[in-house]
């Protein structure tokens, strides 16, 4: 009996893990702190030069990453790593175009809290989250302007962006 108890418990605590590949985990925002391991995780890259000002979301082509900016200065930002399409949006500031709950994307991957922001070579762009927690490689063949995040870093962007906010792309 208590073997079945001990193997309920590991698949609860596989199941928490298995929304999120371990290849793209990263230390929350607020880096600097030890890790479960006791490890010291890195700070984040500090935000990008010439991002613009005010509330904004900012997202860096070359560090696949993006910063929540509120603009107050009172706090930092909040900044996650994502995983971005085969398709990239265009260099410049971009405004928040429509938010959806949930759909499947141009690569018929199921997802959740969607923010497009642009479009660009035949494709929306959009932020969202794969209902399953799964983040693949762009499909072959299949143009994408996904651009995927965790789950708890689209739950936070989706606080964050409402429409009209503020996108701007840096390399």
């Amino acid at each position: 009996m208590s073997a079945l108890a001990v193997v309920a418990v590991l698949a609860v605590q596989a199941e928490g893990s298995a929304h999120e590949p371990a290849a793209h985990k990263e230390p929350s925002a607020s880096s600097g702190k030890p890790g479960r391991g006791g490890e010291k995780r890195d700070s984040p890259p500090p935000l990008p030069k010439e991002s613009g000002t005010g509330k904004r979301v900012v997202y860096s082509l070359g560090q696949d990453r993006i910063w929540l900016v509120d603009g107050s200065g009172d706090k930092g930002p909040e900044t996650f790593t994502v995983r971005p399409g085969n398709v990239h949006p265009s260099v410049g500031e971009h405004k928040v175009t429509g938010l959806r709950n949930a759909t499947v994307g141009s690569d018929g991957v199921p997802v959740v809290r969607v923010v497009y922001f642009s479009g660009s070579g035949g494709a929306s762009a959009a932020f969202s989250s794969a209902r399953d927690g799964a983040s693949p490689e762009p499909a072959a063949g299949k143009k994408t302007g996904a651009i995927r995040l965790r789950s708890d870093a689209s739950q936070s962007l989706w606080r964050f962006a409402k429409l009209g906010t503020s996108v701007v792309v840096v390399r």
